[in-house]
């Protein structure tokens, strides 16, 4: 499927209401989660260790 078709299916899905805000977000978060994705088929890892080291500093408080 290609992006535009996607981007075409997901607005058959999204409620009549939704903001231009609540459809961006929407396409942003499925866009990351797709590129996530394909970085880990490409073998493009971050090793739990490290994330587990890093984690920390990327809490706000």
């Amino acid at each position: 499927m290609s992006n535009k078709q996607f981007v075409e299916d997901l607005l058959q899905r999204i409620p009549d209401g939704a903001s231009l805000h609540d459809i961006a977000q929407e396409i942003e978060f499925i866009a990351a989660v797709r590129q996530g994705l394909d970085e880990l088929d490409r073998g493009e890892r971050i090793p739990i260790e490290e994330v587990e080291r890093e984690l920390p500093s990327w809490i706000v408080k």
